[in-house]
């Protein structure tokens, strides 16, 4: 059963996040070639593809943690440069890594702080009580603010990510593998939470995501990366009837049958 996404309508979406003819390689290799892709204010997306098809490639040229060869990248209206984005760019997403990347020697609040500190002046006092609310806000207990990293389960962990994520309010969220090692019922309380701060907070999600339980329960729409670009993009019922090979085993496989019924 779906979880509960309702949002408020909005006729004509704004594009805020959007490449034209983007291309990125490595070592002689073409990763991503001629690449067109936009996101939609207020929805939640998801990229899907094969392994080694350049998911996370997309997303980290997106935010300037690789270069791109040829294509354009722009976001809030405003081209990426070869430089990277700008600092104001960079306060207005947030991103949770696959595995969590929380720095091993920080406590659960120091990590959460540390865009904080980064970006903010602020008073060391307010820095704690907004690590503390983010933290709250994110399911967890504000005491689980002073663990170490290894204290956690994983769970927890993609928790105190999403916190640290959410640190300056951004417009904007990159989800990389969101509920990667979850048990079934870990993971969908994680969907349901990331519909709920998209519903309050007005964020945009994109999500990297292999679990078609997400897809069938969250997700307003879906990027296939396949053969160096974006193959097919929709719904579920687009998903269910593109003619591919790939797509047609994704969607229409054992797997999705049991998810999607």
């Amino acid at each position: 059963m779906p979880l509960s996404t309702s949002k408020a309508p909005d006729a004509e979406p704004e594009t805020i996040l959007q490449t034209s003819g983007l291309t990125v390689g490595f070592g002689g290799r073409t990763i991503l070639e001629n690449l067109d892709f936009e996101v939609r204010r207020g929805e939640i997306l998801a990229i899907v593809g094969a392994s080694g098809t350049g998911k996370s490639v997309l997303t980290r040229a997106i935010l300037g943690l690789v270069p791109h060869q040829a294509g354009t990248v722009s976001a809030f209206g405003e081209e990426i440069g070869p430089s990277g984005p700008s600092v104001e760019m960079e306060k207005r997403w947030g991103v949770l890594f696959q595995f969590g990347a929380l720095f091993s020697a920080l406590t659960v609040a120091e990590n959460v702080a540390v865009p904080m500190r980064e970006f903010l002046k602020l008073p060391e006092d307010l820095v704690q009580d907004l690590s503390r609310l983010r933290i709250e806000m994110v399911g967890l207990k504000a005491s689980d603010g002073d663990k170490m990293p290894s204290e956690l389960s994983g769970g927890m962990i993609k928790r105190a990510a999403l916190a640290r994520a959410l640190a300056l309010d951004p417009d904007l969220l990159f989800l990389d593998e969101p509920t990667s090692g979850l048990d079934p019922i870990s993971a969908a309380g994680f969907d349901q939470l990331i519909v709920d701060l998209r519903n309050t907070l007005g964020l945009t999600v994109v999500m990297v995501t292999h679990d078609v339980d997400t897809l069938h329960s969250i997700v307003d729409r879906i990027a296939v990366i396949a053969e160096k670009r974006v193959l097919v993009e929709g719904d579920l019922n687009t998903m269910k009837t593109f003619d591919h090979p790939w797509v047609k085993e994704y969607f229409q496989g054992e797997r999705a049958r049991a998810a999607f019924g």
